[in-house]
């Protein structure tokens, strides 16, 4: 039996989609360990029973001597431990200090070696892909997936999406106010969806931060909508957002990680994403979930740098053909700039495919697909209609220097 520590210091969402990875390295009966900010540990407890989590002060901290102080005790918990592999998950300062505490050659993703902080073979090929995010080939749980020795199948990872009976779960915001509808947008599509489900319970959801967004919301409602909403933003706890998200017909949500967390429960997803939420990055895992991107030339954007436009990529999400569409009255005449999906697995991970709209990045992003596919044999490369793709993941670094300096070769 081996014992694995996985390092993922990002938030809620990102401890979600570390789910393939963790369930691939408990395979066998593997002892596995986690370690994540400690303002996740009670949610980690519940998502990963069977994982030993460790809880560290990776947010809040102002210098690296706070972090330090902070952390010292945890950190030589974990370096007693003697780890037969450690998988090591951020592109982050504390992460490449957290690597010195063990053994480079048992690190995989980001490691300090000789005082250089390095990237693994794999985690390069992601930097290659996401210059140009448009055609980035790969979920962000597959890409964590596959760092384990023996991935488990896509099937294994998520429940297949069912509803529940509790009615319709709606997510007010996400942590970027740019990949969030406006509280007037969002009130006019949850009453599409209401009407599109007949009616039932609807509830709120959010933090104690979005609190005055759900008062502003119900503001919005009026009639059955009204009568048949109960506001739960800010008044639940990990365990109470489970019980409550695991019981619900749908969520209707932007990029978040209670969107995650659904799929994680088997509950299906309405997801609206835009400006820098890219769907086939951080979408909802497994079948039975339904996505609305948002395309314009510019999509995906960088979420720091200021929207020049004026985050037009909302505009679809107020269009009567949009909401038409999301309260069941589907036609010919779709609206323009956004790509309804639904989910899909394949032999490398989840994908989505398009029901309506134009994806023109799709035939270069199922080229990348095959590579990588390839790459891990799980399939015979199938034929690659623009061998540029392949220029764009694999340089000659990759084969001409050996394995473990090829992080030196300067290819970022």
């Amino acid at each position: 039996m081996s014992k694995y520590l996985v390092i993922q210091l990002a938030r809620f969402g990102d401890l979600l989609q570390t789910k393939r990875l963790i369930l691939s390295l408990q395979q066998g009966g593997n002892e596995v360990h986690l370690c994540i900010d400690r303002s996740l540990v009670s949610l980690a407890s519940l998502i990963y029973p069977d994982v030993r989590v460790h809880g560290i002060q990776a947010h809040g901290t102002t210098t690296a001597e706070e972090v330090l102080a902070a952390n010292l005790p945890l950190f030589a918990a974990m370096q007693a431990e003697k780890f037969d592999g450690v998988f090591n998950l951020n592109f982050s300062g504390l992460n490449f200090a957290m690597a010195t505490l063990f053994d480079p050659a048992v690190v995989h993703g980001y490691r300090t070696e000789g005082g250089q902080p390095l990237k693994d073979h794999w985690m390069r090929l992601a930097f290659r892909w996401t210059r140009n995010r448009r055609t980035s080939p790969l979920n962000l749980m597959d890409f964590w997936g596959l760092l384990a020795p023996d991935p488990i199948v896509p099937e294994a990872v998520n429940p297949i999406a069912m509803r529940k009976g509790g009615g319709i779960g709606v997510v007010l915001a996400g942590r970027n106010s740019r990949r969030s509808l406006p509280v007037n947008m969002l009130a006019d599509c949850v009453q599409a969806v209401f009407e599109a489900h007949g009616g039932p319970k609807v509830t709120l959801l959010g933090t104690k931060a979005e609190a005055q967004l759900g008062s502003q919301l119900m503001r919005k409602f009026d009639g059955p909508l009204l009568q048949r909403t109960e506001n739960l933003v800010g008044r639940t706890d990990f365990a109470g957002l489970l019980d409550c998200v695991g019981a619900l017909d749908v969520v209707l949500t932007p990029d978040t990680g209670t969107m995650h967390l659904a799929a994680h429960l088997g509950t299906p997803v309405q997801a609206f994403f835009l400006s820098s939420a890219w769907s086939h990055e951080t979408g909802p895992y497994g079948l039975g979930h339904r996505i609305w991107q948002a395309v314009l030339p510019c999509s995906p954007c960088l979420e720091s740098r200021p929207c020049p436009i004026n985050t037009q990529c909302l505009n679809v999400f107020a269009d009567p053909k949009f909401l038409k569409i999301l309260a069941g009255k589907f036609d010919d005449d779709y609206p323009a700039n956004v790509i309804g999906q639904v989910s899909m697995l394949d032999a490398v991970g989840v994908t989505y495919m398009p029901v309506f709209g134009q994806d023109d990045a799709s035939p270069q992003r199922k080229d990348q697909r095959g590579l990588v596919a390839e790459r891990f044999g799980l399939m015979e490369l199938a034929s690659i209609g623009d061998n540029a793709q392949a220029a764009l993941l694999f340089q000659e670094s990759d084969w001409m220097l050996p394995q473990d300096n090829a992080g030196l070769a300067g290819d970022l």
